[in-house]
């Protein structure tokens, strides 16, 4: 897809330089032809799957109500006409049109896009006025949905409330999406959603981890890494007049030990690669049902491409290369056949190096891309 239809007929250049976490942009007719509609019907189904995040949001005589899945398909029964949203987590994992759309959006960086999450409102259905920490693009499927947004700063919201609503939304725009219209909204951006008629919303959203998450991800990716020689020792220990006292002695020998643990921009950069591509919790890969051997393997790639799962991400730093979590075993030679599967998310048939081919059996193997043929439609 033409990713100037997809903006409105604007250069992606453009927008990232006016618009992109910077201000609010709506695209009138973005993307209209969205494929089979994930409606009430296909989000209630994944809403009761163990694999699937899905919410419940009502509100109900003045008060906020949360429900988390999986649910049964009798809690769906019990709802009423109007004032509840249905949403789920990662749709692009279980349908492929939908991961399809969640990749149109290449021209932000794959480290920085996290999934398609989709919501189904009846009429007067919300989540509340609230804001996001990262960027989103809400697409209108179906229906019409009437949009409130503000520059407002505060973060007051609502006490005991079982998600973040604020307590005093001062609406400055307002928007009325209808079917393929799509708002872009930066960080920060409160807004506030209320369905006109039923119909969902697909937000894609961007990862934007909070400093303090870096930081704890980083410290226990040093843990696994850091190796640091020699041991306490005080063979000049002089007396105490205070026991309890923690010595300066011993402080600075600590400093000195500790002083060894040290990174750079190549430490950073691995770090980023096993982080950004780790999968969620939630996400298991399934390996191939009829398991070809290595002969077979090769023979079949020879005139068959290979597609990521949905649910696989590669990403490359410098000339390292990363999917799912993992560093792969890339030669120099092979980075660029690497950078594409990771760039395209498909690999074209043909014949590979002897590493490579090791590699992708070894990915072959564990789920994590799988022959165009058999990937589930």
């Amino acid at each position: 897809m033409n990713t100037k239809n997809l903006l409105g007929g604007m250069p992606p250049e453009q927008f990232l330089a006016e618009y992109w976490h910077k201000k609010p942009l709506l695209i009138k007719g973005a993307l209209t032809d969205v494929g089979p509609h994930v409606d009430f019907a296909v989000l209630s189904e994944l809403a009761q799957r163990e694999e699937a995040e899905s919410r419940l949001i009502e509100y109900k005589k003045g008060k906020w109500h949360l429900e988390r899945g999986p649910f049964r398909a009798s809690r769906f029964r019990r709802l009423a006409d109007a004032d509840w949203t249905l949403l789920v987590q990662g749709v692009n994992h279980h349908l492929p049109h939908i991961d399809d759309i969640l990749w149109r959006f290449n021209f932000i960086p794959y480290a920085r896009l996290d999934d398609l999450m989709i919501s189904y409102a009846p009429p007067g259905g919300t989540v509340g006025p609230h804001f996001d920490a990262y960027d989103v693009f809400l697409l209108q499927v179906g229906g019409r949905k009437r949009w409130q947004i503000s520059s407002q700063r505060d973060d007051d919201f609502i006490e005991d409330a079982p998600i973040r609503v604020l307590k005093d939304f001062r609406m400055e725009q307002e928007f009325v999406l209808e079917h393929g219209d799509m708002l872009y909204l930066p960080p920060h951006c409160a807004h506030y959603g209320v369905a006109l008629e039923p119909g969902m919303t697909y937000s894609i959203g961007f990862r934007a981890p909070p400093a303090q998450e870096l930081a704890t991800q980083f410290l226990v990716y040093l843990q696994d890494r850091v190796c640091l020689e020699g041991v306490y020792a005080d063979p000049d220990l002089k007396l105490q007049a205070d026991p309890a006292r923690i010595g300066d002695e011993m402080v600075e020998q600590v400093s000195r030990l500790l002083s060894g643990i040290h990174w750079d921009k190549s430490t950073v950069c691995d770090f980023l690669g096993h982080y950004l591509t780790e999968p969620k919790a939630h996400v298991f890969y399934d390996a191939p049902e009829n398991e070809l051997d290595e002969d077979e393997f090769a023979e079949a790639l020879s005139s068959c491409a290979l597609e990521l799962d949905r649910k696989s991400q590669i990403l490359f730093c410098d000339a390292c290369v990363y999917c799912n979590g993992e560093k792969l075993a890339a030669a120099d030679g092979d980075f660029a056949d690497w950078r594409g599967f990771g760039n395209q998310r498909k690999l074209a048939a043909g014949e590979y190096s002897a590493d490579m081919m090791d590699a992708l059996y070894e990915g072959y193997l564990s789920g994590y891309w799988h022959f165009s043929m058999d990937v589930a439609e």
